[in-house]
């Protein structure tokens, strides 16, 4: 079955058909530079460019960057505030005249991950973070997603770790790899205190360099990169929509 993933980030909005059972996309994926200001009207004409680029008349997935509690945005990362108290659900849907699932950004590459990548038959607590602008995170039980953890926000010496950790800080404050790595290392060793994972997945931009700072992490837990990199918000929204579908 098919199914169609729009990512939506902050700099760019991409989307493809994908193969949900293998968590391959079927087409070549279309990127659209995110409206500036990236306000729910511009964002929803993004969405229904991508449908009618690739002619698609089945159920849609899309990520959102923030908190959705029943197609609902509650926060709003990286696109316009005006996106709070929205319900994205509802708007995409109108829009495109197709059934669509919404879910947060880093949810939706934690379920790819686990369907189809880098803990696919892991069993116990998975967590993938992604770090890029911030630091996203999907919390996974024995593959069943706990939506919205957010854990990007946690505060670690006096600080939102995020500002600290994520991929943004380590070139803002001009960090070399070892020195970044290290404030990594210690963000996840609190994860470790709070949930005591079973894996650690490392996605975002950055796991494609994960070779220059993964070695330098040494924590109790096993970490790997996201073997879907940056596919794997659109592959996981594409698995969210099948899904729904499928329950009814």
């Amino acid at each position: 079955m098919e199914a169609l993933g729009i990512d939506i980030g902050g700099s760019g909005i991409k989307g493809a058909p994908v193969d949900v059972a293998t968590g391959r996309l079927t087409r070549e994926r279309l990127r659209v530079p995110t409206p500036k200001p990236a306000k729910p009207r511009a964002v929803a004409e993004v969405v229904v460019r991508i449908v009618r680029h690739f002619g698609w008349d089945g159920p849609v997935g899309v990520t959102f960057p923030g908190v959705v509690v029943d197609g609902v945005a509650g926060s709003a990362a990286n696109v316009d505030k005006d996106w709070i108290g929205t319900n994205v659900r509802e708007l995409f849907s109108a829009e495109t005249g197709l059934p669509t699932t919404v879910l947060n950004d880093a949810d939706a590459a934690g379920l790819a991950e686990v369907e189809a990548g880098a803990a696919r038959g892991r069993p116990g607590v998975v967590m993938l973070l992604t770090f890029g602008t911030g630091i996203g995170s999907a919390l996974l039980m024995d593959g069943r997603l706990v939506p919205n953890t957010e854990l990007g926000h946690l505060e670690i010496r006096g600080k939102e770790a995020e500002k600290r950790a994520s991929d943004h800080a380590r070139e803002a404050h001009d960090l070399g790899w070892n020195e970044w790595a290290d404030r990594v290392a210690e963000y996840l060793e609190h994860l470790e205190v709070l949930f005591s994972p079973s894996l650690f997945v490392i996605g975002g931009g950055v796991s494609k360099k994960a070779d220059r700072f993964l070695p330098r992490i040494r924590i109790r837990t096993p970490i790997v990169p996201a073997a879907l990199q940056n596919e794997a918000g659109i592959v996981g929204a594409a698995m969210a929509a099948s899904r729904k579908q499928s329950s009814g």
